[in-house]
């Protein structure tokens, strides 16, 4: 099902960014003072401001690219939050926290800058319907290209499940589709809140209350959906009782693309390394809590791939013990192999233009803050009721 960019999106930027310079080691890759001077270069006043790329979409040069999007930076403005900013340009909120350690989330100094991950390592999975990689908590969807034409990649930040509510990992299918789904408040939901003295209704019909949002995608995994929220703060975060969850935005767009029969594949890979314009970027997150993951064997597997792939202009061993080191620190940022320092990823960042704008519906701070503390279970039915959302 081959696909047109929408009219309003930003082109892609030249990929001049990406000039080579010489190995370095990551001595300061975990300083924070080489952190702060790095953002401090960033965020000279005297550099102009660029309006900001492509958010979701992307277009592959040739099938070997394997890193889409381009870093940016920004600088805070008065009242936002990293939830804020995450939902402006596309991301996650785990995502924003993650590659800007040492600023405040919640309460950061207004005209600080921040880097935007907006640049990503595809997951090594067949480039086919729905892509997810609940380690990054993102997803990425392939729709088919026509005769000729190159491939396209959209990607949106879901919230996946947490911690004992884990979202499956393997390959399913998109098996029906639902536009103001109604929820069937499960039993157990419903007797804790009467004890708590917060009564639910038997049945949350459509509309801003329904924590399905207005659009949902139901997988042949019983009791698993991709769906919208009535809570867009959550999102990029592990918050659901297994479900996937997209901003609002986004669910609605992916719903006009995704076809029934739509292949969907779930992988765990924190650590990921790809190729464009012949250079080695490597991504690396932290393993999700209640996933074992062997890092050192994982890395010596992602290496002799490398090798067996592509020539490498640098020793191996030299990019092994870089690529080590990006991954102790698990910001979520691809690195330049080849340059591999802290001031590397923020010499790429395109200071962009702040687009965040007041919205007078948004939760407060306060109330953001107790939704992401809490997280009631209500806030996802459980696996009964899901498959009756769609039925």
């Amino acid at each position: 099902m081959p696909i047109t960019p929408p009219a309003l999106r930003l082109p892609l930027l030249a990929a001049s960014l990406l000039a080579v310079a010489g190995c370095s080691t990551f001595e300061g890759f975990l300083d924070n003072r080489a952190r702060e001077r790095a953002r401090t270069t960033a965020g000279e006043a005297a550099v102009p401001l660029a309006e900001p790329q492509s958010r979701n979409y992307f277009v592959l040069a040739d099938p070997t690219q394997s890193v889409v999007g381009e870093l940016q930076a920004v600088r805070v403005g008065e009242g936002d939050t990293f939830s804020d900013l995450a939902r402006e340009y596309g991301l996650g909120y785990d995502e924003l926290v993650d590659a800007n350690p040492g600023i405040d989330p919640w309460l950061p100094t207004p005209g600080t800058p921040v880097l935007l991950p907006t640049q990503y390592v595809l997951p090594a999975a067949p480039r086919r319907g729905l892509v997810l990689n609940i380690a990054a908590k993102r997803l990425f969807f392939f729709p088919e290209a026509s005769a000729g034409e190159p491939q396209a990649v959209l990607t949106y930040p879901i919230g996946i499940g947490r911690v004992g509510w884990e979202t499956p990992l393997g390959t399913s299918e998109v098996i029906a589709k639902a536009t103001d789904p109604t929820w069937y408040v499960p039993l157990s939901v419903r007797e804790e809140h009467a004890a708590e003295g917060d009564p639910l209704p038997a049945v949350v019909p459509p509309g801003p209350d329904n924590p399905l949002g207005r659009h949902v995608l139901k997988l042949d995994l019983p009791g698993y959906l991709i769906h919208g929220t009535n809570q867009p703060y959550g999102v990029g975060m592990r918050v659901s009782h297994g479900c996937v969850r997209l901003y609002p935005e986004n669910i609605e767009r992916l719903y006009e693309l995704v076809e029934l029969g739509e292949p969907v594949t779930i992988v765990n890979q924190p650590h990921l390394v790809g190729l464009r314009d012949g250079r080695v970027y490597f991504e690396s997150h932290a393993p999700l809590e209640d996933q074992e993951v062997d890092t050192a064997q994982h890395l010596d597997a992602l290496l002799a791939g490398l090798v067996n792939s592509a020539p490498l202009t640098a020793d191996p061993e030299k990019v092994a013990t870089q690529m080590r080191a990006v991954a102790s620190d698990a910001t979520g940022v691809p690195v330049l192999v080849e340059k591999g320092d802290v001031g590397e990823v923020y010499e790429r960042a395109l200071l962009v233009r702040n687009t965040v704008e007041p919205d007078p519906d948004a939760p407060t701070l306060g109330e953001v803050r107790e939704l992401l503390d809490a997280l009631p279970p209500a806030d996802e039915p459980d696996a009964e009721q899901a498959r009756e959302a769609v039925n």
